[in-house]
């Protein structure tokens, strides 16, 4: 008779299922864990908390804790403590950004940091949050400070570093180089680079000159540039940094930088700068430079799209010869629209019509081939071909439905769109929607994901410090990122490029760029001001895109200044008395100035859109002598027929930022 089992003990196969149905257990609940939607800014930050204190995953938890960050107010460096302490464990990318915000929050309640500064330091010496852990280092040892430089050259506070080196001439000579060479926009450089241009504390040398003087052409400062130059001359890139500045200088320098921009070409033809330059003297119109000029050059460059374009425009060329060659250069574009553009006013339908069929909308950036399909349709209404007309609007839509000209194709349509101008009450501005990333770099966008939009900005830079993107996806990329950390003047001159550089682009694919175009700010000052003054405050939002990318400091050549670039006279005008630079550098105060204008010119106008945002920027005078039955019966061709270009890209630009802004949030691809 077999014994019994004893009891306690199993035989192997209830074992072995036992075993497997822990591991099944275990592993369903990892699976479940992992199908969780990812954290973001769209979490509630009640839904946050209970995540940091309550969710099995400590990965997760951190992720809360680091996005509750941005809800805790900066007065309460004690609460930002207890959210960070604990969260530098492991060695993913998380952990040295929650060690150097836990050393920053200690700093800012007055206490010590040195040691969670020396852990990041020791543990990620090659991650950027480490440039800060040297930074506040270095105000003991200065070798730290050197170090930084070295290791994180871009990052911002190797920048804030340069600015600081001191106290001896040459420090601050050493650190006026640095800015130079990586970020001559960062706050206070421009000052420095021109106290060492005009008193170096040693010689300088002829690098050491191109280099400053590069610098401060990024800068826009053409004459300190020429002067820090000297009568040498600096490397091909610099070259062309500073012949570029020039040409946007007094007629004096615009000489200068073709004289400039020509020996660049003559030199060095091979080079990507030389047609980098050459394509700059050729946008350059006569007499500045000449058809004869552009005949001088290398073979090579003479043979080149921007020279060839140049030449049928001062009608010496076969314009069908350049747009077969070279169908993807911007020249052979901006050629197209010019010809069909001089055809369309002077109503030659059919000519117009065959040279915007010369290129396929598909091969062109979006805002281009809206462009060439709307007036395609325009032309072929004129000749009769109703239906291809309508074809030709309707794709307009499909392609970019936000732009000036899904405006005007809605209009050719019979659709009758409004457009509002006026406002009865105060509207709302709808709050700025998150947006994912989507960069393919899953450290980049689990940073933006969990909104630290300061460390993805740092991490981009040190992946790719001196690089400067090229494509319009990096432009996209790099642009979005740079209106993360505030940076709108340049994310969103980044985005324009992105969006003229796009060819082929659809609207399912250049979708992240469309909506970061546009974005929401200033939201509270525009809002009251557009109710004080019965606007809808989106006519603020549009006129601040184009006039300053919503950048309450900027200034332009003319002396206009701040969020709606009011000229101080005008400004003091509408105030009834003197204003200041400061205070027309604060956005509330801008933005009350520039509404009651935008008020008055819509009484003046009688609300036609054209006239007052043409008036906006031209003047009223002038406007008024342009006006002439084409602009009630087609206003499209009006614009077209402004005498000043500016003005003319103006007005197209601003109703075309009006119409995205109040259509995009009813419409998508």
């Amino acid at each position: 008779m077999p014994n019994p089992t004893p009891v306690g003990r199993r035989g192997p196969l209830p074992l072995a299922l036992a075993v497997a149905g822990c591991a099944g257990v275990l592993l369903l609940g990892r699976l479940l864990l992992l199908q969780r939607p990812l954290l973001s800014p769209e979490i509630s930050t009640l839904s946050l908390e209970r995540i940091r204190r309550w969710d099995p995953d400590p990965e997760r938890r951190r992720e809360a804790s680091l996005l509750l960050l941005p809800a805790t107010s900066s007065d309460d460096p004690a609460r930002q403590i207890q959210l960070l302490q604990g969260q530098g464990w492991g060695p993913g990318p998380l952990a040295p950004v929650a060690l150097k915000r836990e050393a920053l929050a200690l700093e800012a309640q007055g206490l010590s940091a040195s040691s969670e500064w020396k852990e990041l330091l020791q543990r990620f010496p090659q991650a950027p949050s480490s440039a800060d852990a040297l930074y506040s280092l270095g105000r003991e040892n200065p070798r730290q400070r050197l170090e930084l430089l070295r290791r994180f050259p871009a990052h911002p506070a190797a920048l804030a570093a340069a600015l600081e080196l001191g106290p001896k001439p040459v420090q601050r000579q050493q650190g006026a180089l640095h800015l130079a060479r990586w970020g001559p926009r960062w706050p206070g450089a421009d000052g420095r680079l021109r106290q060492i241009c005009s008193r170096p504390a040693t010689p300088l040398g002829a690098a050491e000159r191109g280099t400053l003087a590069a610098g401060l052409a990024r800068l826009g400062d053409s004459t300190r540039a020429l002067s820090c130059l000297g009568s040498g001359r600096a490397e091909p890139g610099q070259e062309l940094e500073i012949g570029r500045a020039l040409l946007k200088g007094s007629p004096a320098e615009t000489k200068a930088g073709v004289a400039r921009l020509l020996a660049l070409s003559q030199g060095q033809s091979q080079r990507p700068e030389a047609l980098e330059a050459v394509r700059l003297l050729a946008q350059t119109p006569a007499p500045t430079v000449t058809p004869a000029e552009l005949l001088q050059l290398p073979e090579p460059l003479r043979q080149s799209a921007p020279v060839q374009a140049r030449l049928v425009l001062d009608g010496g060329g076969n314009w069908r010869s350049v747009l077969r060659r070279w169908p993807q250069d911007p020249a052979s574009w901006d050629l197209q629209w010019e010809l069909a553009r001089t055809a369309l006013l002077k109503g030659k339908a059919a000519d117009a019509l065959a040279l915007l069929q010369a290129l396929p909308p598909e091969s062109l950036p979006p805002p281009l081939a809206v462009r060439q399909l709307f007036w395609q349709g325009m032309a072929q209404q004129q000749l009769g071909q109703q239906p291809a007309a309508r074809r030709s609007w309707q794709a307009v839509l499909q392609r970019v439905p936000w732009s000036y000209y899904a405006w005007r194709s809605r209009v050719q349509l019979g659709e009758r769109p409004e457009l509002r101008l006026r406002a009865s009450g105060p509207i709302a501005l709808p709050a700025q929607p998150w947006r994912p990333l989507e960069s393919g770099q899953p450290q980049l966008d689990q940073l933006w994901r969990l909104a630290l939009n300061l460390e993805a900005w740092e991490h981009w830079r040190q992946e790719r410090p001196s690089a400067t993107p090229s494509s319009p996806q990096e432009l996209t990329l790099e642009g979005r990122l740079r209106q993360g950390v505030g940076d709108d003047w340049t994310g969103l001159g980044q985005l324009d490029e992105a969006n003229l550089r796009w060819a082929g682009g659809t609207c399912p694919t250049t979708l992240p760029l469309q909506r970061a175009l546009l974005p929401l700010r200033h939201g509270e000052a525009f809002t009251a001001s557009a109710a004080r003054h019965g606007l809808d405050p989106t006519l603020l939002l549009a006129v601040a895109r184009q006039e300053s990318r919503f950048t309450p400091g900027v200034g332009s050549v003319a002396g206009a200044i701040g969020l709606l670039q009011l000229m101080p006279e005008t400004a003091a005008e509408l105030a009834g008395g003197a204003v200041s630079g400061d205070q027309l550098r604060e956005p509330a105060f801008n933005a009350e100035l520039g509404a009651k204008y935008l008020s008055q010119l819509l009484s003046f106008w009688a609300g036609d859109p054209f006239l007052v945002i043409a008036s906006y920027n031209a003047g009223p005078g002038a406007v008024a002598g342009w006006r002439d039955s084409r602009l009630q019966s087609e206003p499209e061709l009006w614009v077209e027929a402004i005498p000043y270009p500016e003005t003319r890209l103006y007005v197209k630009k601003v109703l075309g930022n009006l119409w995205g802004y109040q259509e995009k949030p009813r419409r998508s691809c």
